[in-house]
């Protein structure tokens, strides 16, 4: 008679999962954005592979989580094997005959940068599909089953990352609003809109410029980027430009700058894609990189 034991049982792999994004992160809040649960959620699961190890892995604390000195040990080996099973993921969905390459975006890159290009890219492309994917954050391309990324960030922020334009803000207005200031002092006498995704728009350019800006208290805000464009387009208020996403309405002059000078973020347009993309998606790539002209 066979003897069939019953095997000690590791603790369940979404536990592991959120401990390693937990510590990967350094938040249990930023843990669960990343995995699409709650916080309360990730919490319970450390607390299962703590419970089940019978270590600590995390301190908490009042201002957040700390890894401990056996969470410290064990997460890189965790981050290897998940990085791992999302590169094996990534190979056997390349293995299947497929013509759909998926790109995530910020929704302002999407509709205002990626979206003029569409046309160019799909006669460059004939048979290939894309499917675009509007993002606030960028997806960890190691794990999530995108082929790309458009995100406006900070070089260390994507340092394997293609650079495709500088993020400089500067106030922008149709050209019936733009007659009417001549100053920033003028300002406090227009509509200034605000976008909800870059709050810090107004006060960073108001400190680079030495100006004094009204109340932004009662401002309209948007939380569409591309829908505060077509706002300002229309003579609603003056809004602060992204000049990378506004070469349509600057080139045709449906908007103007207000003034000679712009102030760069910090921030540039980065591009980010696989160590070794293939094929089609390297062809994409190049084109994306490329100065392609956006259609008309």
């Amino acid at each position: 008679m066979a003897v069939a034991p019953p095997r000690p049982k590791g603790p369940p792999l979404n536990a592991l999962r959120a401990f390693e994004a937990a510590a990967r992160l350094g938040s249990f809040a930023a843990a669960a954005e990343e995995l699409s649960v709650t916080p309360g959620a990730v919490s319970q699961h450390v607390k299962a592979v703590e419970a089940w190890s019978g270590v600590p892995l995390f301190r908490r604390r009042a201002q957040g989580v700390e890894l401990t000195e056996a969470g410290r040990q064990v997460a890189p080996v965790l981050v290897g094997a998940f990085d791992g099973i999302g590169e094996a993921t990534r190979m056997i969905r390349e293995m299947k005959p497929r013509a759909t390459l998926t790109v995530a975006a910020l929704p302002s890159v999407a509709q205002l940068w990626l979206y003029p290009r569409l046309a160019a890219i799909r006669a460059a492309l004939p048979g290939v599909r894309l499917s675009i994917y509007a993002l606030e954050t960028p997806p960890n391309l190691r794990r999530d089953l995108f082929d790309l990324s458009l995100f406006p960030r900070a070089p260390e922020e994507c340092p394997d990352g293609l650079t495709l334009a500088m993020d400089e803000i500067f106030p922008v207005a149709a050209p019936q609003v733009a007659d009417r200031v001549q100053s920033a002092w003028d300002l406090g006498d227009e509509t200034l809109l605000a976008d909800e995704s870059w709050a810090s728009d107004w006060p960073d350019w108001a400190a680079a410029e030495g100006a004094v800006l009204p109340d932004l208290g009662d401002a309209p805000r948007f939380s569409l980027y591309s829908l505060a464009v077509e706002e300002a387009v229309a003579g609603a208020g003056i809004l602060m430009g992204h000049g990378f996403l506004l070469e349509q309405p600057l080139r045709a002059g449906r908007l103007v700058p207000l003034f000679a000078r712009r102030h760069p973020t910090g921030r540039m347009l980065m591009l980010d894609r696989p160590v070794h993309p293939r094929g089609d998606l390297a062809r994409l790539i190049s084109l994306i990189s490329g100065p392609i002209p956006p259609a008309v």
